[in-house]
């Protein structure tokens, strides 16, 4: 007589350990040929139709390998007697994969890691050295002994939190030792989800109650006056309003950066880094679809990007153009009430959304400075007398932000900052352990009549 649920269970099992052969095989494809975490995984999930708490595993697994990957080195070192150089790189990314399990996913059983790992392992006829490291950590993994921060706070903070220790260092400049680690213990949680309300077909509140009623947990955000924020873990496809264009997903730190902007009904309005779009799609909600939003990008397939999420959430009054915004429209110049400038940046304060950052080279962020002053004096031009230029980021570098602001106002006194809720004198930086958003730079600055 079969055992169905004996069969059942073999076939869990089987299922699981796919998830974590896909697993493996995208950290060696990301490792090995430089590709973006959440671009390579979006692929491998919709090539092989991961659906449900497969899809949810993969997802965890690889991003949290990608997010820990300083500090699991640390502990693979501190167990393995072979230097890890001279270790395969796919057993690298399984012992990885393994301890990633055990250290910081409850739900899964460590000896249910530790078998699993072992199995892949055995390709590589490394079955015996896998086994002899996961089960290692299981023996003395808690008495490991990290950097002692007293005497390399940089170092100790990198592998504690698993950035690169030039991000650690400018994050202790800027901030100080103890706010910097609160940054980065905020970066290492799982972020919330936040919604914007298309206030043209919906209200927040009702939105919230449809959302409620579905057995959704969401609150309202306290930042922004549209938002809703998602209190689990939750496909926004899957949500009740999704298909009808009801909302859109948009951090409240973004939110808040248009709510500072204050387009009116019947305002010209230029984005000029626009997409995916998120903001022009908040400017012309707060325009009440009445006016014109020029929403300019120079990736010519986002702007298609840009048209589709304005024709799903019934938005008539936005134009998405191609343009290079170092290069303005003359024909534009002086035209617009408000212009946004979110520029380019280092991404410093979405660590938590995108892990790559975490490793990204110092030197690739040098110039930026220069290209985002580049790109405020262009989008400065379209400013009629008494018009707001709003210049934002999702980083939290200083030199990329209040020094940015800074070398514009000094070229350009016909500007000057005006105040606006939080700021202090015109310039605001979120950052997530203290406003619950993405780390983020706002500065509001208006054109004077002259």
């Amino acid at each position: 007589m079969r055992c169905t649920g004996c069969a059942s269970g073999i076939q869990d099992l089987m299922n699981e350990i796919n998830v974590r052969r896909y697993a493996l095989d995208l950290l060696c494809d990301i490792e090995r040929e430089g590709k973006y975490t959440n671009i390579a995984l979006d692929f491998e999930l919709n090539r092989r139709g991961v659906q449900g708490s497969d899809r949810a595993l993969l997802t965890a697994l690889v991003y949290g390998v990608v997010e820990r990957k300083i500090t699991l080195d640390y502990i693979i070192g501190m167990l393995s007697k072979r230097p890890l150089e001279t270790v395969d790189r796919r057993v690298i990314n399984l012992l990885r994969l393994g301890l990633y399990q055990i250290r910081y996913m409850d739900k899964i059983p460590p000896h249910a890691a530790v078998n699993e790992s072992v199995a892949l392992g055995k390709n590589r006829g490394e079955a015996a050295f896998v086994n002899a490291i996961l089960r290692a950590y299981l023996r003395c993994g808690e008495e490991i002994k990290f950097p002692d921060p007293s005497e390399d706070p940089v170092y100790a903070m990198s592998v504690e939190y698993s950035v690169s220790e030039w991000i650690c260092r400018l994050f202790i400049e800027s901030y100080g030792i103890q706010t910097a680690k609160e940054i980065l213990e905020s970066m290492s949680e799982v972020p919330d989800v936040t919604l914007r309300a298309n206030t043209q077909k919906v209200s927040r509140d009702r939105l919230l109650d449809i959302l409620r009623k579905s057995g959704v947990a969401a609150a309202l955000t306290e930042l922004s006056k549209h938002g809703i924020r998602l209190l689990e873990r939750t496909p926004v496809t899957a949500l009740p309003g999704f298909s009808e264009g009801l909302y859109f997903v948009q951090d409240e730190a973004s939110q808040f950066c248009v709510d500072v902007l204050d387009p009116l009904p019947e305002q010209v309005v230029i984005d000029t880094c626009a997409a995916p779009g998120s903001k022009s799609f908040s400017a012309a909600l707060l325009m009440e679809n009445k006016g014109k939003v020029l929403s300019f990008d120079i990736h010519k397939k986002r702007i298609d990007m840009i048209r589709q999420g304005a024709d799903k959430l019934g938005i008539t009054i936005i134009h998405p153009e191609y343009c290079d915004a170092k290069k303005p429209q003359a024909s534009l110049f002086g035209k617009a009430d408000a212009v946004l400038c979110d520029v380019p940046c280092s991404g410093l304060g979405i660590l938590a959304k995108k892990p790559d950052i975490r490793y990204k080279e110092e030197e690739s962020i040098q110039r930026l400075p220069e290209i985002q002053l580049e790109i405020l004096r262009a989008s400065a031009s379209y400013v009629k007398a008494g018009g707001v230029l709003v210049y934002s980021t999702c980083t939290i570098n200083p030199a990329e932000n209040e020094e940015v602001v800074g070398r514009f106002l000094e070229e350009m006194p016909g500007y000057s900052l005006c105040d606006f809720p939080l700021s202090a004198g015109g310039m605001l930086t979120l950052l997530p352990h203290l406003h619950n958003t993405d780390g983020f730079f706002i500065a509001k600055m208006k054109k004077h009549i002259e």
